[in-house]
């Protein structure tokens, strides 16, 4: 099976996620979403294949969040995307992605439905 993680060392959820994948026998490709974030191209595809709004992929308790004023529900879906591929610390995570689907795993057990 093919497993790739959109993943945040900094992040315990996301190093839970990584230790479930790994224990279950795979070794995911891993994508530091910090240092390379998705292209708008490929943040649409994972949105789509999540069946989410941008808004719902924000972490609203990141400083970026406000000082962007995020929480302005006018903003569109663009301003949005555009604003989580600047600051890729505002995408939530990890976002799992196999032949079964893609989800963004929190609670990290959603994962085992990925596996």
């Amino acid at each position: 099976m093919t497993v790739m993680i959109y993943h945040n060392s900094d992040c315990d959820t996301s190093r839970s996620v990584l230790k479930i994948i790994r224990d279950a026998g795979i070794e995911p490709a891993i994508i530091d979403y910090m240092a390379t974030p998705p292209s708008h191209e490929e943040m649409l595809a994972l949105l789509l294949a999540m069946d989410m709004a941008p808004r719902q992929l924000l972490r609203t308790m990141e400083s970026t969040y406000l000082s962007l004023k995020l929480d302005d529900q006018s903003k569109t879906d663009r301003q949005i995307i555009d604003a989580l591929l600047a600051h890729p610390e505002l995408i939530q995570r990890p976002i799992v992605v196999t032949e079964k689907g893609v989800k963004l795993c929190r609670p990290k057990t959603k994962v085992l439905d990925l596996l």
